[in-house]
Formats: structure tokens, sequence, C-alpha cells
């Protein structure tokens, strides 16, 4: 671990709040340095094929509300009053796009969508070198800034009071735990350090988070014998 990952991973923080609302919350940062720049390849689009496929099983078997680990998600979302028949986890959204075809974004987007889906967990990746300090996920104040896009234009919202948001000096990274990423900290085909967030509730076990982050790891190991990794796991006191 770098000093400056080591640094950035001690100085994260999950508002005691968070595990209020939800007590069996549990949140796995990942630290990935080193990673060679390039779009979408064979490598990604192997890995997004794949995950399709994984999704059209399951949903073979039972509806995408019925999934485990998304009814979870559903409930929380509902917790903080979120509507999770329109406002929908990365996860749901992602199972749902997938029959259709999941979209192709750049490598490191298609990877980890792909794991997401394989492994059945919310997860997001953040470029590093566009954050400001460390992250913090607390139940917004109502004055937090969310930069995005709409019909091409740069949009700043402000998540209403009590809304789940991951945040970092310069404002909300990513809104409603896991809906929605800012345009700020997106990652790009030139991105070489990433943050990743695995986020897990009671239906997920804590082998099947560290599998999950075991794989991604992996995979972008093999990218490159410059990558290095690190990681952090929060979890109720």
């Amino acid at each position: 671990m770098s000093a400056a990952s080591k640094t950035f991973l001690n100085g994260a923080k999950i508002s005691q709040d968070i595990f209020k609302l939800r007590p069996d919350y549990r949140a796995l940062l990942i630290v990935v340095e080193g990673i060679p720049t390039g779009p979408s390849d064979a490598t990604s689009e192997r890995f997004l094929q794949a995950a399709e496929s994984s999704a059209r099983e399951v949903l073979s078997k039972q509806s995408v509300n019925d999934v485990p680990h998304i009814a979870a998600w559903r409930e929380a979302y509902k917790g903080f009053g979120a509507k999770p028949k329109k406002e929908r986890n990365s996860l749901e959204a992602l199972m749902r796009r997938a029959e259709g075809g999941l979209p192709r974004v750049n490598r490191l987007t298609d990877i980890y969508n792909a794991i997401s889906i394989k492994h059945q967990i919310p997860l997001g990746g953040e470029d590093l070198d566009k954050y400001s300090g460390p992250p913090f996920l607390i139940r917004s104040t109502g004055q937090e800034k969310f930069e995005t896009t709409s019909a091409g234009e740069t949009v700043t919202e402000l998540p209403p009071v009590g809304e789940v948001v991951w945040c970092d000096d310069a404002g909300v990274t990513c809104r409603r735990w896991n809906w929605r990423q800012c345009t700020r900290t997106a990652l790009s085909d030139e991105t070489t350090r990433v943050l990743f967030i695995l986020d897990a509730l009671e239906s997920c076990s804590g082998d099947a988070l560290q599998a999950a982050a075991d794989e991604l790891v992996e995979i972008l190991s093999g990218l490159s014998p410059d990558v290095t990794t690190s990681r952090r796991l929060f979890r109720a006191p």
C-alpha cells in the first residue's frame, strides 16, 4: 500500500447515522493504482458478455424484484425516503439492462459492472485523481452539491435532507447510496487510479463480499504488473 493510499483509506468515514438506518450495512473500499490506460477492449467485452449471460440465468428463475440482494436494497432505499420503483440501486439498474445488453462505457467501468452482476453486489468506481480528500458516507444536510448533466449541460443538484450520499470535500460523489455517480469523478479511458466501493446488506455474506473484491483485484492485477491494491472494510461497531 502506498503512503497516499494508506492516508486516503485511513481518512475514509461512515457516519453512525448510516448504521442506525441499516445495522447490517458493510462497505468494502478498494484503492487500485498503476492501472494501464485504455478504452473498452476484448477483455472487458468478454466479462460483459459473461455477465449478461449470468443475469439472464438469474432472471429466468425469479423476477428482478425477488433477487435477494436487490430486494434488500429496495427496502434500504425506502428507509431514507427514496422510491425504489423509480430510483433503482446500481445493481438493479444493471440487471434490468442486461437482457437487452449492458452499456459499453470504458474498460474499467465495463469490468466493475460485470463483477457487480456476477456477484450480485452494487459496485461503483471513482477516479482518485479527481477526488478532493477522502470519501465519507453521510445522510445529507441538504447543502451538499452534486454535479451531473442534463441535456448535455452541467447541472448542480442539492440532495434532499436525509438522503444517503457518498461525498468528498468538494461535494457529493454518489447520490442515494449507490444510485448515480457524479460527473466530476467519473472513470475514463485515461484513469489510472481508482476507488471502488462495494456495498453489502445482510443477504450478502462476508465471504461473498470478499469473493467479489478478490475477483475484481485479480482481473485488474492481470492488466499490468505495476497494479497495486489496498482495501478497507467498514461495518457497524
